[in-house]
């Protein structure tokens, strides 16, 4: 099978040859192409959710030899979320090469967090079944990049530490409201405003509702306590 351009183009992006490109096209195909003689992505997903954890889980022992399991589980959790990995997608131009039904295309599914974090992870699924673990290792090392050294900063929970802050001295839980939301209903932008009990505050704007919440309370966080 000979793919695309637009698929040999993504290839090059990501620096990496399908020995089966069958492989490539069934983990870029969502379930809303998918068809009797089309197979979708969802299968493959699972697989490389595996992979990518034990690749992670790995590297965070190697470059850390000294943390304890409880130092390295918010690492862990922060390479892997669906956040990270559809923020690796976004870099790398998954969108671009999504198959999508006509309904997901409508519905600006090539920006979708799911459906990027999704194909990620079936990528990389399709390169351990292609060549192997060592092959898979390398291409999710090279891909995350320096995100794996700088995790430390990225691995707390946001909401739960300033959760944890405010409880700490007496308060009730900070608040999050909806401020805005603008865009269009396929590609929505939410502000969202978090509040103390003691008036402090801080708001945020991100294509999710989710992750303006948790870089609201980390702007408040980072304000509350100072340098550090």
């Amino acid at each position: 099978m000979k793919l695309s351009q637009d698929l040999q183009t993504f290839c090059t992006r990501i620096a990496y040859t399908f020995h089966t490109p069958e492989l490539l096209v069934q983990a870029l195909t969502h379930a809303s192409m998918s068809s009797p003689t089309r197979t979708n992505n969802e299968r493959l997903e699972f697989l490389g959710d595996r992979v990518l954890g034990l690749v992670m889980a790995e590297a965070l022992l190697t470059a850390d030899t000294a943390a304890a399991e409880g130092q390295l589980a918010p690492r862990f959790n922060a390479l892997v979320r669906k956040e990270t990995c559809a923020d690796v997608a976004r870099e790398y131009g998954f969108g671009e090469v999504l198959k999508l039904g006509r309904s997901e295309m409508i519905s600006g599914g090539r920006r979708k967090e799911a459906l990027l974090g999704d194909a990620l992870e079936a990528v990389i699924a399709a390169i351990y079944l292609d060549r192997g673990f060592d092959a898979a290792r390398e291409v999710i090392l090279r891909l995350w990049g320096s995100r794996i050294n700088a995790v430390e900063a990225d691995a707390r929970d946001a909401k739960t530490s300033l959760q944890e802050w405010a409880q700490g001295r007496g308060m009730a839980p900070p608040t999050y409201d909806e401020a805005a939301r603008e865009g269009p209903d396929h590609q929505p932008i939410f502000t969202v405003r978090v509040t103390l009990a003691d008036g402090k505050t801080e708001t945020a704007r991100a294509g999710s509702k989710r992750q303006a919440e948790q870089m609201a309370a980390r702007a408040l966080l980072a304000r509350i306590e100072g340098p550090k």
